[in-house]
Order: C-alpha cells, then sequence, then structure tokens
C-alpha cells in the first residue's frame, strides 16, 4: 500500500509517502520568518502552506519514483493545531481523496507523534509508556496496542515547549526558544539556582507554570540597571530552568514505569529534540531495564511521516470514513477514544 500523508497543523508543511513500512519520501518546509515576530502568525502560516503545499506533493511523488494514480490512501492532520494552518492541509486531501477516488483517513495530530516511534529500525513494543513533548502538549500515556492509548497525565497550564518558548523570551532570545535554551545551558558549568518541581495531587499530571514564573522573579531579581544578564548568569538560568522541566519530565515517567509493566519507554515530540531530555530517558530506561525508542530529529517535530503511518494503521484496523468526518478521535479526560 502506497500511502500519501500530509501534514499543516503549525508551521511546518509536510508531505511523506509510505509504501509498506518503507518510507520513501519525507519533505518538510519550514517557515523560519515566523522568528521575526517572535512567535507563529497564523494568517502568514495559512498563505504559506497555500503557497507550498503542490509543489511539494509533486516534489515527493519524483522523489518515490511514483505517480498520483499509484497512491493507494491519502491521510492529512485533522488536529489539534492552527484552524487556518490546518484547514488547507486537510482540505487539499480531501479534494485530493476525491479526485482520485481513493480512501481518506483524518488524522489526530498527536497520535501521529505518540506512534512517531515506529518509524525507527527498532520499534516500541506494546505495551509502551509514550512521554509525549511539545509545544503545546504534555501528556504521558500508556499504549497497549493501536487503539488502545490510555492518558495518565498531563499540563494542567503550560506545555513543556511553550514554557521552554516564554522562557526563551524572557532571556531575550530569538523563536523558537527551544534550542536556544539548550544551547545556552550546554555552556553553563553547573550553577546552585534551583528552579520548583510542581508537586501535584494527581501523581502523573505536570506543571511548568510556577517554574516559568520563578524564572522571571529571579531575572527582575538578577538584572542590573540596564534590564541585562550577563551572558554567565544567562546560561545558568537556562541550565536551572531546562534542569527543573526534564526533572519533572522524568519523575512522572518514572513514577509509571514502576506501577505498570511495560515493554519500552517513547519519548516524542518536539521537545524529544532536547538532548539532555533524551539523555536522561535513555538513562531511565537502562535503570529499568526497558528499551528507550526515541524518533531521529527529523520525526520530532511536525512531520508528515508520522501521519501517514498513523493513518496506515488506522485504515488496516478496519476504520473506515467520509469526506465529512469529523477529526478522529478525540482525546478525552479518559484517553482516545475509539
Amino acid at each position: 500500500m502506497n500511502v500519501l500523508g500530509i501534514e499543516s497543523s503549525c508551521d511546518e508543511t509536510s508531505v511523506a509517502i509510505l509504501s509498506g513500512h518503507e518510507l520513501l519520501s519525507n519533505l518538510i518546509s519550514s517557515q523560519d520568518f515566523h522568528k521575526e515576530y517572535g512567535g507563529v502568525v497564523p494568517e502568514l502560516s495559512s498563505r504559506a502552506h497555500l503557497q507550498i503545499i503542490i509543489p511539494l506533493v509533486k516534489q515527493a511523488l519524483i522523489k518515490s519514483n511514483l505517480e498520483l494514480k499509484d497512491i493507494d490512501l491519502i491521510c492529512a492532520t485533522a488536529g489539534p493545531g492552527l484552524i487556518g494552518a490546518l484547514l488547507v492541509g486537510f482540505t487539499f486531501a480531501k479534494g485530493l481523496a476525491f479526485s482520485l477516488d481513493k480512501p481518506f483517513v483524518p488524522v489526530n495530530h498527536i497520535e501521529g507523534h505518540i506512534f512517531s516511534g515506529f518509524l525507527m529500525n527498532e520499534k516500541p513494543e506494546f505495551p509502551f509508556l509514550t512521554l509525549v513533548v511539545s509545544g503545546g502538549h504534555t501528556l504521558l500515556l500508556l499504549v497497549k496496542s493501536f487503539t488502545e492509548i490510555i492518558q495518565l497525565g498531563s499540563t494542567i497550564d503550560d506545555a513543556a515547549g511553550e514554557a521552554f518558548d516564554k522562557v526563551a523570551k524572557m532571556l531575550q532570545l530569538q523563536y523558537p526558544g527551544g534550542p536556544k535554551i539548550q544551547e545556552l545551558a550546554s555552556k553553563s558549568k553547573g550553577t546552585d539556582i534551583k528552579f520548583p518541581i510542581a508537586d501535584l495531587k494527581q501523581p502523573y499530571d505536570f506543571s511548568f507554570s510556577g517554574v516559568k514564573t520563578s524564572v522571571l522573579r529571579y531575572i527582575q531579581k538578577n538584572s542590573v540597571d540596564d534590564k541585562q544578564l550577563n551572558s554567565k548568569l544567562k546560561n545558568d538560568i537556562a541550565f536551572a530552568f531546562q534542569n527543573a522541566v526534564i526533572g519533572a519530565l522524568v519523575q512522572n515517567t518514572e513514577k509509571a514505569l514502576k506501577e505498570f509493566n511495560v515493554h519500552s519507554i517513547s519519548l516524542v515530540g518536539g521537545v524529544a529534540a532536547n538532548k539532555s531530555l533524551r539523555d536522561s530517558i535513555v538513562s531511565l530506561g537502562n535503570k529499568y531495564g526497558k528499551r528507550s525508542i526515541i524518533p531521529k530529529l527529523e520525526y520530532c517535530g511536525d512531520n508528515a511521516a508520522m501521519i501517514a503511518f498513523r493513518g496506515m494503521t488506522i485504515f488496516n484496523e478496519g476504520k473506515r470514513f467520509d469526506l465529512s468526518s469529523k477529526p478522529y478521535p478525540h482525546l478525552s479526560k479518559d484517553g482516545f477514544n475509539f
């Protein structure tokens, strides 16, 4: 089966073609101009998707040595994401499916991330724990099969990636903030600065608003008259903040490892590109004798390969959709409903 996947939930336009379990192409066009505005501008994002989506589909077909008539299944991100950006890829994919008389699968963006580890040579083994860490979501999930996903915990306020971006702005760093925080943290030689990890009643939930506020107060207290921090202090603040966020993520994942009998741990989402977090999850897996599956960097951020794969598994499970289908499935308090 040749599967065409389309992703346009935020500021990356991506098109991928999957043939069985062989990835033939995974093209990603990133909208770097948003850094001028300090964040993603929805209207500009939608326009950029419109401009690039057709050329990207053509390039993906050429790279895969296929034609449109060779495509057997079309999948696209249906949410969550920026509504305008989503509509570009989603409606284009539906129109393409209609014109070619091919089946169409709307894919939940978070599910794409959840199963992105299956794009690796070494794949997760059911049941496994998945830590989803991105700019918009922080979730700890128990994944029992392709159709049984149980939510253990989520953030009650900011997502981890959102906290990274906000702290980066406090440190006067350019958007996106995650890579910049990591860069500064890597220059620190260690520090006595400590930022808090939230202690919540629900054992698997996360909260990052407190650490974000603590960083802000520390910066206000230690800024000089011109409100500039010296480079060493910036490095140390980034280091301490990153440690606090990673500490919270690892702490809850370790709790789940002690409670649930799983075969592996999977770290996914945009923040999974953070080297310190990747190393911490690998160390945690080694501590408990569990395999750690972390996608390559190109599959951590938004990409169509994960959408194509997830769409294929949904289709193989016998799920069928007409072109009026709503985004599928919906995330509820108890997990993903099928």
